[in-house]
């Protein structure tokens, strides 16, 4: 694949990603176990059509390659997609996504005590300024938005990070499988946690729809053209260009909804977003050098 189309598709995965808060704040009435089933729903056959075409046929063999590190993936995801939705629909769209955009320091972090990795000191660095922009957010106040939807997002970006380094721990190359069984695992989840929470699945049809409808837009479609156009980039490069997801997920719900969101978060927030970039930035040169 050129670079300029890898470029491309992954830009145009974090777009894809980056309407998740907009779709979100369209479906009124479903709760949060309703809307994670119902995007699993719609996000299972899409990833399963994807996996099916690309292994020549073979669905169930690249499902089970991935063993208990897909499981241990999978139970991330869980906490990933759960942790956002509620998130999403708890605090600001802004908040959210600067909060959750961490992920990838908190796999740094799961990374060095569970599997060992050395941690960089540019990477470091950037966790440091990452922290001092979560605290911003969080500990200046509620910020616009309230302190569980805050809390709901910092374990959506640590369920991210359980499911990058189960995967790097269980050596599996190719993540679409395991996203299929977290999507799976999703469902199940989705199901138990509306008896815990005496919440119900069935919403109305335009909820479903829309639910559905991020499934197949956003979060499977993201994922697709990530996987296809990472294969041309260098890791830090494509988590760099992905990350236009948490600059223009606030831009989406200010433009239609008129969604703001407080200082405290736009500060906080661009030095999670700087920290993130700059990380990537050392990561594309490091491996120029290589």
């Amino acid at each position: 694949m050129r670079y300029g189309t890898g470029v491309l598709l992954v830009f145009c995965a974090g777009v894809l990603w980056s309407t998740m808060g907009l779709f979100v704040r369209n479906i009124p009435e479903a709760s949060t176990t309703a809307i994670l089933f119902w995007r699993s729903a719609g996000l299972l056959p899409i990833l399963a059509s994807f996996i099916l075409w690309r292994s020549g046929g073979r669905l169930i063999g690249p499902m089970r390659a991935v063993g208990l590190a897909g499981v241990i993936g999978g139970f991330g995801l869980v906490m990933a997609y759960t942790g956002a939705i509620y998130a999403l629909r708890a605090t600001t769209v802004a908040n959210a996504v600067f909060l959750y955009s961490a992920a990838p320091f908190f796999s740094a972090l799961l990374g060095w005590l569970m599997l060992r990795e050395q941690i960089r000191p540019s990477t470091w660095a950037a966790m440091l300024l990452a922290g001092a922009g979560i605290f911003v957010m969080i500990g200046a106040g509620f910020g616009g938005g309230g302190m569980a939807g805050n809390i709901a997002a910092l374990l959506s970006a640590l369920g991210f990070a359980v499911f990058t380094v189960a995967l790097r721990w269980g050596h599996v190359g190719d993540m679409m499988p395991a996203v299929l069984v977290g999507g799976l695992m999703s469902m199940i989840a989705a199901a138990i946690l509306a008896q815990v929470w005496g919440e119900s699945l069935a919403a109305p049809p335009r909820d479903i729809a829309m639910a559905m409808l991020m499934g197949v837009v956003a979060l499977a479609g993201g994922m697709i053209l990530y996987t296809l156009g990472s294969r041309g980039l260098p890791a830090a490069e494509a988590t760099l260009i992905s990350s236009v997801e948490n600059i223009l997920a606030p831009l989406w719900v200010w433009g239609f909804l008129g969604e703001t969101a407080g200082p405290a978060t736009l500060l906080g927030g661009a030095m999670v977003l700087a920290a993130v970039m700059l990380n990537a930035v050392a990561g594309a040169r490091r491996a120029a050098l290589a």
